[in-house]
Order: C-alpha cells, then structure tokens, then sequence
C-alpha cells in the first residue's frame, strides 16, 4: 500500500516506499530502466499493489513485482528511521505495438483483465495469467 511510483523520460521509473520519511534523506527509493524508449506510464494492479505494469515509447509493456526486505527500516548514526528498499523483480516483457502505449486499466473485478489504448489508434484487451499466484 504505501508505495508511489513515478514514470520518467528516460526510460526508467522510480519506486517510493512512503511508510518512513528520514529528515534529510527522504523517502527511500529505487530507480530501475525498464524501455528503450520514454515510459508513459506506470498501472498498479487492483488487487495486489506489489504488482505493477509500465508502457514504453517503444510499444513495449513490462510486469513488475515488489519484492519486500527483512527490515523495512533501520536506523543511522543519529537515531533517525531510515526507509530501506526491497527488490523490483521484472517478470515479463512484450512489444505488443509499434506505437506508444498511452492508456491502461486493470479491471476491479477480474484479475488480470485489462484494455490498452495505443497512438496506432488501436484498442486492446490483454488477459494476464498466474497474477493470483503471486
């Protein structure tokens, strides 16, 4: 739940866990590369918020999952609660158009069900399988 995940030009993104913000340092987070291209956007799933999907400039879509550490904090020198970061496990990738992928939504209801909207003015439903057995 207390994760904010933010899209950048260069095609990464940049995970933030919000649970403890340090005085000095911030919120802890963790930058990952995920296209070749611009990443247009970044969709968590609705019914496990540790998975996530991201949509390149390149048409590609790539399926992440958060991966928690032992500790969530620890602390420094000063006694201050430090955020540590868990692992980004890349799960699957796919180029599924040739053309940005500018629009996504998970379905509340079913698992895995999804539509797509692309800049080749197309619309499509991905069904993505074995979510429930993350």
């Amino acid at each position: 739940m207390n994760k904010l995940l933010a899209t950048m030009l260069e095609s990464k993104f940049r995970l933030f866990d919000m649970k403890t913000q340090h005085p000095v340092e911030g919120f802890a987070h963790s930058t990952e590369r995920c296209h070749k291209a611009t990443t247009w956007m970044a969709r968590h799933l609705p019914q496990n918020r540790d998975v996530w999907l991201t949509s390149g400039g390149n048409g590609g879509l790539n399926l992440y999952r958060y991966n928690y550490p032992a500790a969530r904090t620890e602390r420094d020198a000063e006694g201050h609660l430090r955020g540590k970061m868990g692992g980004i496990e890349l799960l699957n990738a796919r180029i599924v158009s040739s053309q940005p992928i500018v629009g996504w939504d998970w379905s509340a209801d079913k698992c895995g069900l999804a539509a797509a909207v692309c800049l080749d003015q197309t619309m499509r439903i991905f069904i993505v399988t074995r979510l429930e057995k993350l």
